[in-house]
């Protein structure tokens, strides 16, 4: 754990396993980290999803009333990313608490948002299978390497600003069934 919180502290970017499927993780306070997983990724730069360790921490980059919160702890921990109105800013934000209790504890130990987006290149698949990983992702500075994950949809993407779904995947039918109320 210590070696991957200096890398994440230098910069650097870490393929991790997460609750869905191998993830891209990066310092999201550093700007130069977050282009790095653009770039390994060979992707544009639309917004990337963030791992938050808790409500708390997602209260420090997001605007979130008191109906959504109630939201979130029925939800979170989970496999369920949400979109929220960024904190002074006119722009959203995408967050997720994740169900994986190594990367939990890396965030907790952490203690800042991180990345929370797939590691795979744009437009091609998510990956669970840690040899596709290997072949696929070759500039980050760390595999952290569990073998083979379940195979798992990426996570549900939900809209807590007009309560919409915007991408049926993971947990989707946990979530037809908790109220947004």
């Amino acid at each position: 754990m210590e070696e991957i919180i200096k890398i994440l502290k230098r910069k650097g970017v870490i393929v991790f396993p997460t609750d869905t499927v191998y993830g891209l993780l990066a310092d999201y306070s550093f700007e130069e980290a977050v282009n790095k997983v653009y770039k390994i990724k060979k992707r544009d730069k639309k917004p990337l999803p963030i791992f938050v360790k808790d409500i708390k921490m997602a209260e420090q980059l997001a605007l979130i009333n008191k109906k959504q919160k109630a939201f979130l702890e029925k939800i979170w921990p989970g496999k369920i990313t949400v979109i929220l109105n960024r904190k002074n800013s006119s722009e959203t934000i995408a967050l997720r608490m994740p169900d994986y209790p190594l990367l939990n504890q890396l965030l907790k130990k952490y203690n800042k948002p991180l990345t929370g987006t797939s590691a795979n290149i744009s437009g091609k698949g998510s990956l669970t299978k840690i040899k596709e990983v290997r072949k696929q992702i070759k500039q980050a500075d760390l595999i952290v390497d569990v073998g083979d994950l379940p195979d798992s949809f990426p996570s549900t993407i939900i809209s807590l600003i007009n309560y919409k779904i915007i991408r049926k995947g993971a947990d989707y039918e946990r979530l037809k069934n908790i109220q947004f109320n």
